[in-house]
């Protein structure tokens, strides 16, 4: 399937993958679409200094802004603001109720929106399959049989495991600066793939403007592949001095799951413990396929700051 360089594209969400997916989208040698960033009208109208710095960048980049919700929006308005665009791109997945990203999925398939690329922006939930322990990825699952059940809209799946920085989010529990401990979930051989917001913008860029035979489909980007035991070491590597590192087996998650049934945070950290659907080869990523640089574990640890 072909399309126009000069299309019209709408990215749903301006935070840090938005903004991401913006910086890709413009700064590809082949741009020359619209771009369109929706936001919510609190924000579109805000007078608050974070908020207008945020508007003020994304304007700077070439976008305009344009108000809607896709918590509060019916699934027709919504789809009245996308039939607008030929490309969709979903930026806003985190923190959003039970529900969100299959709305958001079925208002774009009654818009008519030419090409669709949904927040699946993580693991491959295919592999992971239902029921899992983390039952946000049903929802997951299900925006997908959404998509394969159709044949009006085009559809690309971007996995691109997790994000690196969640690598060092306190609460994920790999890597503790305060207690200078860092950790292996199910063992030290376990392995994730991980990739940068700022690559998978790039990597989105690059399927956006230059397609070729991808559509309909999951692929893959990576900027990394790495098990536990090498974040451990290059972490220590990096910052230096004495570290204490020790292992959550899956004994051990599973019994912090029964102890905290609700914790989200828990539930990720056994389905990463288990590896199953969380890493695979960067030989089969679009980002090596198309001899595209990334950033690796290590050269983010390396523009981290020395004093963490």
């Amino acid at each position: 399937m072909t399309y126009s360089l000069t299309q019209r594209i709408l990215i749903i969400g301006a935070g840090e993958l938005g903004t991401a997916m913006l910086e890709g989208l413009v700064t590809h040698p082949k741009h020359k679409s619209s771009i369109t960033v929706l936001v919510r009208a609190s924000t579109l109208d805000s007078v608050d200094a974070d908020k207008l710095r945020a508007n003020t960048l994304l304007r700077s980049l070439g976008a305009k802004l344009t108000a809607g919700d896709i918590v509060q929006d019916s699934e027709e308005y919504l789809a009245s603001i996308f039939r607008e665009f030929d490309t969709v791109i979903v930026c806003s997945g985190f923190g959003f109720p039970p529900g969100t990203q299959l709305r958001v999925t079925r208002a774009v398939l009654r818009s008519g929106v030419r090409r669709y690329f949904p927040w699946q922006w993580g693991i491959n939930y295919d592999i992971v399959g239902a029921g899992s322990v983390q039952d946000l990825f049903d929802e997951q699952l299900n925006v997908r049989n959404l998509l394969r059940a159709q044949s009006s809209v085009d559809w690309i799946v971007v996995s691109t495991g997790l994000f690196v920085s969640f690598i060092f989010v306190p609460e994920f529990g790999l890597v503790d600066f305060k207690a200078r401990t860092v950790r292996a979930l199910g063992s030290w051989d376990t392995r994730l793939s991980v990739t940068t917001p700022r690559d998978i913008g790039r990597v989105a860029a690059e399927i956006v403007y230059e397609p070729q035979d991808i559509n309909r489909q999951v692929v893959f980007t990576a900027s990394d592949t790495v098990s536990y035991g090498d974040v451990a070491e290059l972490v220590m590597q990096r910052f230096g001095g004495q570290w204490r590192r020790e292992l959550w087996d899956m004994d051990t998650l599973e019994q912090r799951l029964k102890d905290n049934p609700s914790d989200g945070m828990v539930k990720y950290q056994n389905v990463f413990g288990a590896g199953k659907g969380v890493a695979w080869h960067r030989a089969n990523t679009v980002n090596v396929q198309r001899g595209m640089k990334m950033q690796t574990v290590k050269e983010y640890l390396g523009g981290m700051e020395d004093t963490i």
